[in-house]
């Protein structure tokens, strides 16, 4: 049987009093991509570092592709590569004079070098800015020329920390489309993030990793289905009627109202075992706030929120993307 790309039992590393991974469990099927999910600080960069051989790990054990991080960490070199959350190239280099210094620092000859750099700017869309200083480079086109020098060599198993962090919605989507072009050649993809929507378009599966700890794993749609079948949002017309509407949902609904930013919103999980289940529960708590005088503008019920996610998962309320 064709082994694991990844596969972890009780990974552990401290820093002096610091427990940073808390016996981390993971196994990663080849030719996939997975996400590892979690807020700022919950030990996502950690384990990528302990699996691509940069950290020790204290406990426990990592293996890719069968072999053992720590004692064959050679052989596991030789068959990764990893991206970090910053640009790693030469920003006072241009962009084709990176790839090729690169190329000839992993042995290829400079006519192999030159061609290898022109192939990976042509795929990444950076042909015409390839004689540019990368520091003159946009953030999605720095992320783009990161990517292209972490596969100059072909690698069995990629490790993304956080490509995406920072970039425009427009940055984001070309680098999830190159991810898409890394994994159709066979590479796996371990990808770290914090933003639910980016692991949802991209992984298989995804792990949430929480102080250290796995505290849930599944495909996308089972851990948005995990914290309720359904969510409702209701605006207002009126925002003195809020704590009035808010009372009700919560009876209605059984469960914790959310009150965001807007004041004339709420946001409430419709905690039923099923889709048809949730729906009338959302009926009956609109019928209650119609029958009580309080007027909504809008009403709706959708999957949990990226926001409602990560507040039921880690506590957490999730990052907001800042523009461009």
């Amino acid at each position: 049987m064709t082994a694991p790309a990844i596969e972890t039992a009780g990974l552990i590393k401290t820093f002096g009093d610091n427990t940073a991974v808390a016996g981390v469990d993971l196994t990663v099927a080849p030719g996939t991509v997975y996400g590892l999910l979690g807020p700022n600080g919950a030990g996502k960069t950690t384990v990528v570092r302990m699996l691509a051989t940069l950290l020790r790990p204290d406990g426990g054990s990592a293996r890719i592709f069968g072999h053992d991080v720590v004692r064959e960490a050679d052989t596991v070199r030789s068959r990764v590569s990893l991206t970090g959350q910053y640009a790693s190239v030469d920003e006072d280099l241009t962009g084709s004079e990176n790839l090729v210094l690169l190329a000839r620092l992993l042995g290829h000859t400079k006519a192999q070098s030159r061609d290898r750099s022109a192939q990976l700017l042509a795929a990444f869309g950076l042909t015409e800015a390839a004689g540019r200083q990368v520091k003159k480079y946009s953030g999605g086109m720095r992320r783009r020329i990161d990517i292209a020098a972490s596969i100059l060599n072909t690698p069995d198993l990629l490790f993304l920390d956080e490509p995406t962090t920072g970039l425009d919605p427009r940055s984001r989507n070309q680098v999830w489309d190159i991810i898409r072009i890394v994994v159709a050649a066979g590479t796996t993809v371990l990808l770290t993030t914090q933003y639910l929507d980016e692991a949802d378009q991209l992984a298989g599966r995804i792990a949430v990793i929480d102080h250290g700890r796995v505290i849930a794993e599944g495909t996308p749609g089972e851990l948005k289905s995990s914290i309720g079948a359904g969510t409702v949002h209701v605006r207002l017309r009126d925002a003195a009627q809020r704590p009035e509407a808010e009372r009700l949902l919560a009876s209605v609904l059984g469960t914790t109202v959310q009150q965001g930013s807007d004041p004339l919103a709420l946001t409430a999980r419709a905690e039923a075992g099923s889709d048809q289940g949730a729906a009338e529960l959302a009926s009956r708590a609109l019928a209650r706030l119609a029958e009580a005088g309080i007027v909504v503008d809008d009403f709706s019920l959708g999957q949990p929120s990226l926001d409602e996610v990560f507040l039921a998962l880690t506590d957490s309320p999730a990052p907001q993307e800042v523009p461009a």
